[in-house]
């Protein structure tokens, strides 16, 4: 990977948002890398994941992945106001999301906040009015 200025302002700026105390510390917070970037399957391979491919067509391409015994949804866009338009529909079904530049992972807490450590990104959590005990994976859809 070839280190371009942006990518190192990035980097700096990441850096002094840690160093500024950003963020609550807690469950190595403070050691989230920058935010990974590229397709699908370079996303799937940095997360250390084989995706099997649900659905791939020119604005979103979205496969399974397992995490342990845990499975999450990877989502990329073709363009970002497609990926903020999914995000603002399936985040009413709840769910917790990790957000990067024209992806999304969708599953459990504890899942996403680990694949944090790897992908980088920014949590975001859906809407709560969901039944609690209902399906927790419903953020796969493509709204």
């Amino acid at each position: 990977m070839r280190v371009t200025r942006p990518m190192l302002a990035l980097t700096g700026a990441v850096a002094a948002l840690a160093l500024a105390g950003c963020g609550s510390g807690g469950d190595g917070e403070d050691r989230v890398p920058a935010t990974a970037t590229g397709s699908l399957e370079h996303l799937a391979a940095e997360a250390k994941c084989e995706p099997d491919m649900q659905t791939d067509a020119d604005t979103i391409r979205q496969a399974l992945c397992k995490k342990g015994g845990e499975k999450y949804v990877l989502a990329t866009f073709a363009t970002d106001r497609g990926q903020r338009e999914w995000l603002n529909s399936a985040k009413d079904y709840g769910g917790y999301y990790l957000v990067g530049r024209k992806w999304v992972a969708v599953g459990e807490e504890r899942t996403v906040t680990a694949l944090r450590g790897t992908l980088g990104g920014t949590m975001e959590e859906g809407s709560e009015h969901m039944n609690p005990g209902g399906s927790h994976n419903r953020g796969g859809h493509h709204g």
